[in-house]
């Protein structure tokens, strides 16, 4: 176990410096207090108020999501964590962060002097700061929808993306579409690549062939659809599959008002099953994934890392929701576009 005076005889300082150090003291330098957190962390330093139960912290960090009402993605994440969090007696700070706050703070440095036992980091993107510094962390960490290889103190939590583009495709197949056009999220996204990946490897399944133009990586938000629904359309496309929810509810828009009618015409598929899906026109066919139950997820995982029991990666099964958005494919006549 290490100990204060070990970080002492480490740095050449007196304990009572680094006790200083540990404790966000403001009579010593910011370079120096820099100096001990990060030895700390480097020799596995745990302090007191991290083992103690009466101060039982987790941080739950989030970032590139939307959270605040129910029908925001990450709403349904949180509840779920601290609803699960709480029955054993933690607390949790959901702190939103930025790019410029990781460059700032250093990660296990922050959960050192804020006392925290682990962290739950959800929307993060592949190339921010705190990714490559959670190669080498020693605290208990689990992330949303991304993966740290090699490292017994992090796991991946998330959806089998898989399971769920390949259940999309399959339902479009099955209703005569070859003709599938995928609308993806943003690039440098870890659940963005593994969706293409899916569909890619659900096309050829089925013998369909993947057509440049038939393809397009867009933003997480309805306005995606503008900038690539007339490419697809032109295309041919009798089938839009979607990387989210608010994706495939802006492709349904702009089909409608180029003349195209959803399903009749053309089918879209969405992924997440968010509120909003059951009251768009038509209702949204998509895949679901069950948020609360992830957020409860990232919990027991973090709790198993704290307790010393390493996890690489723990997936929940997604489930088609076929609603009115998808119908059988059908020879449609071309539509003149509207301006």
């Amino acid at each position: 176990m290490v100990t204060i005076k070990d970080i002492a005889n480490r740095l050449g300082i007196s304990v009572s410096t680094v006790s200083k150090g540990l404790n966000g003291a403001s009579d010593i330098s910011e370079d120096l207090r820099q100096m001990v957190l990060d030895t700390a962390v480097e020799m596995g330093y745990q302090s007191k108020k991290m083992k103690k139960d009466e101060n039982k912290k987790l941080c739950l960090f989030i970032e590139n999501m939307d959270y605040e009402t129910a029908n925001q993605f990450g709403y349904e994440i949180i509840l779920g964590f601290r609803q699960a969090a709480f029955r054993d007696g933690w607390s949790v700070s959901v702190i939103p962060v930025t790019p410029a706050f990781q460059m700032t703070e250093k990660y296990d440095t922050y959960m050192l002097k804020n006392g925290y036992s682990g962290g739950f980091l959800v929307g993060f993107a592949l190339h921010d700061d705190w990714m490559r510094q959670l190669a080498f962390t020693s605290i208990p960490t689990v992330l949303f929808d991304n993966y740290i290889k090699k490292n017994p103190h992090v796991c991946y939590v998330g959806t089998d993306n898989s399971e769920g583009i390949e259940s999309a495709v399959d339902h479009l197949y099955q209703l005569g579409h070859k003709k599938i056009a995928f609308l993806n999220g943003s690039l440098y996204s870890m659940v963005s690549e593994k969706r293409y990946q899916a569909y890619l490897d659900a096309m050829k399944s089925h013998n369909l062939p993947v057509e440049e133009d038939m393809v397009a990586h867009g933003y997480y938000v309805a306005d995606s659809a503008k900038y690539h629904v007339p490419n697809f359309l032109a295309a041919g496309a009798t089938a839009i599959l979607c990387g989210n929810d608010l994706i495939a509810s802006g492709v349904i828009t702009e089909c409608q008002l180029r003349g195209f009618s959803v399903p009749d015409d053309i089918s879209v598929v969405g992924f997440d099953d968010l509120p909003i899906s059951s009251f768009l026109e038509p209702p949204l066919t998509t895949v679901r994934q069950e948020r609360t139950e992830l957020g409860k997820c990232g919990y027991a995982t973090l709790s198993s890392l704290i307790n010393h029991v390493s996890v690489s990666m723990t997936l929940l099964r997604p489930q088609l929701i076929t609603r009115a958005s998808t119908a059988p494919c059908a020879e449609r006549e071309e539509k003149a576009e509207k301006e």
